[in-house]
């Protein structure tokens, strides 16, 4: 089969439209990529690529195609709405004149925010007439209104209108987290349509591959490692480093950047917290296995907000395939699956003591009691997250078999 993967983020970019092309070409499969310059997450186009760099590639056998887009800049709303329409506004023009030298027969759209990476998509269908596959890894226009802080309802219902246009467009729609199953059913019957198409972890996490990282503070070792963002919920994190600052054992490391970083660096000075919290800064993703090695556990956190009740961040896959337990403080489908897995502790969004009273209960665990959560864990990711079980779903799928 000749597949059409439509993305704006595509390798260097750390995404998973990478492991989608490059498995299906493993498999056999034809796979053309129609991207965007890569900027994620820094704002500026990579070095290497340009107007007149690396517009097309050849990559592990797939061809990449490369379109013009304004980069996000620092990440404020009038840069990323430049950046979302400029993508999709370019890569509609190359998909017209990609499809009248090309023959396809299928689409996937890894549709990460914003929806608007669907319109190419339906360029090629148009003029092609093939079935489009939609994976849905945010919701839109929901996302908009959590994230964005947008409430305008003409706004909203625009996007809810392009929403449905793609969802009643597309042949199948896959759901990363079953919580987005009547978000979507909310906006049409689209009930025969609906694929649970999770998430899963890079091969690195459940492989003992060591690399030189700095040197991580002794105690017992929280770990945050991701996206220090507003979705995060960090004022709550904080709170609960504040709970605990008096045990002087219990250490916070946080292994990433984001646009809330500043106000934790300001946070930990206000509240004096340079004895418990440390922020270790932005590293790429191959020293993250010996990181997370370092830890007793991991934290996962996301605001109390509807639609994150509904999302499973795929950091949770990630944190199960490298066997270690796991505190959250979270709502919804994360929370359940944490449960369901056995392989840690949660409470509720926001709640800072909770987060605080289930980081002392695993500080007292002993190490095989905190082994046995992070094995538990791993079995779970293995018998429903692997990449190779999801991508041969994806193939199942797209063949028609599901």
């Amino acid at each position: 089969m000749r597949i059409l993967l439509v993305t704006q983020y595509f390798y260097p970019e750390n995404f998973k439209s990478n492991d989608i092309a490059f498995e299906l070409a493993k498999r056999g499969y034809e796979v053309t990529v129609l991207t965007g310059l890569p900027n994620y997450p820094k704002g500026k186009i990579y070095k290497g690529y340009g107007v007149f760099q690396k517009r097309k590639e050849i990559l592990n056998g797939v061809k990449v195609i490369r379109t013009l887009v304004i980069p996000r800049g620092k990440g404020g709303g009038l840069r990323l709405a430049l950046n979302y329409f400029s993508w999709a506004f370019f890569a509609s023009i190359r998909a017209f004149f990609l499809a009248m030298t090309s023959k396809f027969d299928a689409i996937i759209v890894h549709e990460t925010s914003p929806i608007t990476q669907g319109f190419p998509a339906l360029v090629v269908k148009k003029l092609q007439s093939i079935p489009i596959y939609f994976w849905v890894l945010d919701l839109w226009p929901e996302s908009l209104q959590s994230a964005g802080g947008i409430n305008n309802k003409y706004v909203l219902g625009f996007f809810t209108a392009i929403a449905k246009l793609m969802y009643n467009q597309s042949q199948k729609i896959l759901i990363s987290s079953k919580g987005f199953r009547m978000s979507i059913l909310d906006k049409g019957d689209y009930d025969d349509k609906l694929v649970y198409f999770p998430n899963w972890a890079e091969d690195i996490f459940a492989q003992q591959v060591s690399v030189n990282i700095p040197t991580v503070p002794t105690g017992f070792k929280v770990m945050f490692a991701g996206n220090i963002g507003e979705a995060q919920d960090f004022e709550h994190v904080m709170q609960a480093a504040v709970k605990l600052k008096n045990d002087k054992e219990i250490k916070f490391i946080l292994v990433g950047d984001g646009r809330k970083k500043a106000w934790v660096d300001d946070f930990i000075y206000k509240e004096q917290l340079q004895d418990t919290v440390f922020i270790m800064g932005r590293f790429p993703i191959e020293t993250m296995p010996t990181f997370f090695r370092t830890a007793d556990v991991m934290l996962l956190s996301l605001k109390d907000n509807d639609i994150f009740s509904l999302t499973v961040p795929a950091k949770l896959q990630t944190y199960m395939a490298a066997s270690k337990p796991v505190v959250a403080m979270i709502n919804g489908e994360a929370r359940s699956l944490i449960a369901e897995s056995n392989c840690g502790f949660s409470c509720a969004a926001g709640d800072a003591v909770g987060l605080a009273d289930n980081i002392r209960l695993l500080k007292n665990k002993t190490p095989a009691e905190l082994d046995l959560l992070g094995k538990n864990g791993y079995v779970y990711y293995q018998k429903h997250f692997t990449k190779d079980t999801c991508i041969t779903h994806l193939c199942e799928i797209i063949e028609n078999k599901v």
